[in-house]
């Protein structure tokens, strides 16, 4: 059973490593790892796939940057050539990025069956170009796997056909899991001079809120009060940084004396930041679900989210963009008043092998069903 497996952008780095070593595993599965080039330098690509000891990849598209338009086209462009090549038994593809909707289009309009890993997430807000690549991507899979059972009812209430859809549990969290350990070996704190608890961090890139200049101008000022109580370090994100230039707010940024901004941060070394951490702040889907495991109160500067489990279990405040509001977040988890219930089901670093048995046990089936 030949699958191609796409990795393209930071989050699906953390998704595909462990279905790759889970599928090298399967003695009935042969890997093809394709790295579309979405995300493709130092920080945002490379450092992960040595940290996370992803294989390198069989092939990369090298697409590199782009509006939405120009990105999706120029991935299709470049991966039906190695569909038409490969002539793969499946495409796989995880999570909601520009790579996976655009190799998802490729694989079924060449016959090739799609296997989304991340299935069903829906934040309700189609302003959004991550819920337009879920819906789309789920509307053409054959297989969905998913994290958490709201994935699945959204399936269902769709009238994706039961026997298609799977809950697996988290890819993400497989990947945090095995990690965590070689993560506590990390110096950061040492290196930045942070003590434990001591912190917060923060990460700031959807457009919704930051190429909005009332939106990050709101934040900006939650910001600014709670790194009066605390340090934020904040891993600036390129379209963030060019914002705070173009909108005139250096200078604002600059005067927080206790904002420590700094160049994106690998794997292993944000992990560690983010379970030493007093609270979380971000507008990132990945965060919320690594801050449910490593149980530190994360607050999300958004309106929605498509991880209602995180909310549901207690580790997540969804607060919206308001000042008032991020700072209401904030004092009721400096006041103690964070509680968290658990972890939810089969968030327990064994979603890809069970991603790989099943895909055994289909083939298996179909290899019944066909044979003469």
């Amino acid at each position: 059973m030949k699958i191609i497996c796409i990795a393209g952008a930071r989050p699906n780095f953390m998704k595909i490593a462990p279905i790759m070593e889970a599928f090298h595993s399967h003695s009935g599965i042969e890997p093809l790892l394709v790295h579309t080039g979405q995300h493709y330098d130092e920080k945002m690509s490379n450092l992960f796939f040595r940290e996370l000891g992803i294989p390198e990849p069989d092939i990369n598209l090298e697409v590199g940057s782009g509006s939405h338009a120009v990105q999706t086209a120029e991935i299709m462009r470049a991966f039906e050539p190695v569909c038409i090549e490969h002539a793969p038994n499946y495409v796989l593809v995880v999570g909601d990025v520009n790579s996976t909707i655009a190799c998802g289009l490729v694989a079924v309009k060449l016959g090739i069956k799609l296997i989304h890993v991340e299935a069903g997430l829906r934040s309700g807000d189609r302003r959004m170009p991550e819920e337009i690549n879920r819906l789309l991507t789920d509307s053409i899979s054959d297989l969905l796997f998913c994290t958490e059972r709201s994935g699945v009812e959204n399936l269902r209430r769709e009238g994706v056909a039961a026997e298609r859809v799977h809950l697996v549990g988290n890819v993400m969290i497989d990947t945090l899991l095995k990690n965590r350990e070689k993560a506590e070996r990390s110096t950061i704190l040492a290196d930045m001079g942070l003590e434990a608890g001591g912190y917060a961090t923060m990460t700031l890139h959807r457009p919704s809120n930051v190429d909005n200049p009332k939106r990050l101008s709101n934040i900006l000022d939650a910001i600014d009060h709670i790194q009066r109580d605390l340090p934020i370090v904040f891993p600036i994100h390129p379209r963030t940084r060019k914002n705070v230039s173009a909108f005139s707010f250096e200078d604002r940024v600059k005067s927080m004396k206790n904002l420590h901004v700094v160049e994106p941060i690998g794997y292993l070394d944000f992990l560690k930041l983010n379970a030493s951490a007093k609270l979380v702040l971000t507008d990132s889907g990945g965060l919320q679900e690594e801050t449910t495991i490593l149980k530190v109160p994360c607050i999300t500067i958004r309106e929605n989210t498509e991880r209602p489990v995180t909310c549901d279990i207690g580790s997540n405040q969804l607060v919206g963009t308001s000042t008032d509001a991020i700072l209401g977040a904030y004092e009721r988890i400096a006041s103690n008043q964070f509680d968290q219930a658990g972890i939810p089901g089969l968030w327990d670093g064994k979603a890809a092998s069970r991603i790989a048995s099943i895909l055994i046990d289909v083939d298996a089936q179909t290899m019944s069903v066909t044979k003469p």
